[in-house]
């Protein structure tokens, strides 16, 4: 591990996670069992200063470890940490100190991104002058300013995400966890948020981020850890994973050794 990570702001241990599985859901999966394993004892760390991804294909957990980490789903057994305060014992700290940002996150249409910024700013416990000063730099820096008091549902896509994202960082949190972070965005937009990870990063900030695009973590991600079937299979700095390889190479390499070459 580079030197620079010292500092364990993460850790997860041995998560588990099952689900009971609807009728149709069993036909998605082709499956006759009742219950699903999404997260099976995965355990990981990361540090302080550093983006860290998960990458694997769709259903691979990888948005449940995350929801797991940020306090919105318990996990079945383990725990995890985040700077020190359990997600089972302490959530309500956890929640102080993360900023979490999901695709799947869907802002109320009548309300206005000025209106919900607001709103956040004062459930975190934000101070007005300070949430004022956010609110400015937030705004200025994605663009949002000339949509501020338009109503959400009638935003594009890309400006939806916008505002979801400095939603997610209102009250500047020490770790963020980004969601495949460009998943449905235009280019423009995506650049955008990639550009502001490699800030947040500059600033100090532990960054998670979980995705299926190879390109993405080669650009972004300092170390990385490949899930599947709910278990991380590898897990390191990107340059000693890959090995000289490209990730792609290298992620399929993984996954053949582990589901066989059913490519």
């Amino acid at each position: 591990m580079n030197d620079l990570f010292t500092d364990e702001i993460v850790r997860a241990e041995n998560l588990k996670k099952t689900f009971t599985l609807s009728r149709k859901q069993q036909r998605v999966e082709k499956t006759t069992s009742t219950r699903k394993v999404a997260v099976d004892g995965l355990s990981f760390s990361a540090y302080r200063g550093e983006i860290f991804g998960l990458l694997g294909p769709n259903g691979a957990g990888k948005t449940t470890t995350l929801r797991m980490l940020s306090t919105l789903i318990k996990p079945d057994e383990g725990d995890a940490y985040i700077m020190g305060h359990s997600v089972l014992k302490d959530p309500q700290k956890v929640r102080d100190c993360i900023g979490f940002l999901t695709s799947e996150l869907k802002l109320e249409g009548f309300f206005t991104p000025d209106y919900l910024f607001d709103f956040f700013g004062a459930m975190h416990g934000v101070e007005k002058t300070v949430l004022a000063s956010r609110k400015k730099e937030l705004f200025g820096r994605f663009g949002i300013g000339a949509f501020s008091q338009v109503k959400v549902s009638d935003l594009s896509t890309g400006m939806k995400q916008k505002v979801s994202l400095v939603i997610s960082i209102v009250h500047d949190p020490d770790v963020v966890i980004f969601d495949e972070p460009t998943n449905g965005l235009d280019v423009l937009t995506a650049k955008v948020v990639t550009d502001f990870l490699g800030e947040l990063k500059n600033m100090g900030k532990s960054i998670l981020l979980s995705t299926h695009i190879f390109s993405l973590v080669e650009k972004l991600c300092d170390r990385v850890g490949v899930i599947i079937d709910g278990k991380m299979a590898e897990c390191g700095a990107l340059s000693d994973l890959c090995g000289g390889k490209s990730l792609e190479e290298r992620f399929f390499e993984i996954y053949r050794g582990i589901k066989g070459d059913i490519l």
